[in-house]
């Protein structure tokens, strides 16, 4: 499982000109399922993102979670995290999960993330989704399990 995280200052992600969801100040969660993934990663993911400590605190310091600053959170999910880019000019696509499977694991790490109470939007998972992003700081992590 891999979730690129980004600190944003606003976010939205559109499907067919429509927006599904839209956030403020807050994460901006990409999430990517691979094939073996078990629901304890996702679990663990979840919980990572809510209490990871990447907002600036009074004096600057990346010291306060999500939950601290009681952020937004928008997820969006993303087979082509699960891209392998080692070999020749395309991706291969073999260790993404399959679709149920990973339609699953997504649900199971969004709904963690709702029962902290904090605002959660989501993309339309399997749609053609176009997502807008203002990057705070830029800060950008990478997430895997």
């Amino acid at each position: 499982m891999k979730i690129v995280l980004q600190r944003v200052l606003r976010s939205s992600v559109s499907v067919q000109g429509e927006v599904v969801g839209e956030i403020g100040r807050g994460l901006l969660i990409l999430f990517g399922a691979e094939k073996g993934d078990e629901e304890t990663a996702a679990d663990a993911l979840a919980e990572k993102v809510l209490h990871l400590r990447i907002f600036a605190d009074d004096e600057g310091k990346m010291n306060l979670s999500c939950m601290d600053v009681e952020g937004d959170m928008l997820v969006v999910s993303q087979f082509t995290l699960a891209g392998d880019c080692s070999r020749g000019r395309r991706p291969g696509f073999d260790n993404a999960a399959e679709p149920e499977a990973a339609k699953r694991l997504y649900r199971k790490f969004v709904d963690i993330l709702v029962e902290s109470k904090l605002k959660v939007q989501e993309g339309r998972f399997g749609a053609d989704m176009q997502v807008e992003l203002v990057n705070d700081g830029p800060v950008t992590f990478i997430l895997e399990r």
